[in-house]
């Protein structure tokens, strides 16, 4: 598959996702007084009773039944699970550490790896002009790598985990919403756990009974970030089986460019003119990737 035959509600629900994940910091910033742990365990929980819960109203019990007798779905979901999991506490962990910066670096990088998935594994193919801005991309991965000061081995690994959860999305035929269903269920009870060894060990403050309360307002936050896991992961998921893998990936630098926005001009952490070349060859790349797939489809032929 081409970028020339673009599936257009894939297209725009890709683009929607990558935008909610590139404002996403500000939201975690929010409760940068909750320990990272507790976020990501009421992330799950949150999240599983959204997705599982409107499957059942929607299919009844017989959706995970139906959804486990696909092929390799169950070991493949229960890995994509896993990588998600720890993808999200990196995650969190970084951005209320302090480190939003070079989390975006990590989802500048990964688009990259979703290309190379994409040729290497999927083989698809690329167009010369298309080559082209992978290479400039890669121009600007590498100089953002080289100038960032430190080896960046939270982006390096923000970058592969994410990279390897698309690939496992893209390759099981499960519908997105059901998949996540399933990732949820088998997340649930060590999240649970966690949730009930944090209240006990004086890290949980989660409602009134908490040992040290986080208020009603962090409560609500909390709880919301359910829906805000939820709803981009189904989008993710669904964008990556109706267009193909080498274009999420460049559509993927939406989010690290807000983050890298969110980061700097809201949350006051370093950026340098180095830093802003390789942004700026990024930008280059994507709008060169773009005006081909425009040219490309203005030139194909109308259906009468």
């Amino acid at each position: 598959m081409t970028a020339g035959a673009l599936d257009r509600r894939g297209l725009w629900v890709a683009v929607g996702s990558f935008v909610l994940w590139g404002v996403m910091p500000l939201y975690w910033h929010l409760l940068k007084a909750v320990p990272s742990l507790q976020i990501i365990a009421h992330r799950i929980v949150w999240s599983a009773l959204l997705v599982v819960g409107w499957l059942l109203f929607k299919y009844g019990r017989s959706w995970l039944r139906e959804t486990l007798a696909q092929p390799r779905a169950a070991w493949m979901l229960a890995l994509s699970g896993t990588l998600i999991a720890f993808n999200w506490g990196l995650y969190i962990w970084a951005v209320n550490a302090g480190h939003v910066v070079e989390t975006s670096l990590g989802y500048f990088i990964n688009p990259l790896l979703n290309v190379l998935l994409g040729v290497v594994v999927l083989h698809e193919r690329l167009n010369r002009t298309q080559w082209l801005s992978v290479a400039i991309a890669a121009g600007g991965v590498l100089w953002l790598t080289v100038h960032y000061g430190s080896f960046p081995w939270i982006a390096l690994t923000l970058a592969a985990s994410f990279g390897a959860y698309g690939l496992i999305r893209k390759l099981v035929a499960v519908p997105p919403v059901r998949g996540l269903g399933v990732e949820s269920l088998y997340l649930v009870l060590p999240a649970l756990a966690l949730l009930f060894w944090g209240e006990s060990h004086g890290e949980g403050g989660f409602l009134p009974t908490g040992v040290a309360a986080w208020g009603w307002k962090l409560d609500a936050l909390l709880v919301l970030g359910g829906a805000l896991t939820a709803l981009p992961l189904i989008g993710f998921a669904d964008a990556v089986r109706r267009i193909p893998y080498s274009l999420v990936g460049l559509l993927q630098y939406i989010a690290p460019t807000l983050q890298l926005l969110c980061g700097v001009l809201l949350l006051g952490e370093e950026f340098g003119s180095e830093r802003a070349i390789g942004f700026v060859l990024i930008w280059i790349a994507l709008a060169v990737y773009a005006g081909d797939g425009l040219l490309r489809a203005r030139r194909r032929p109308q259906p009468a």
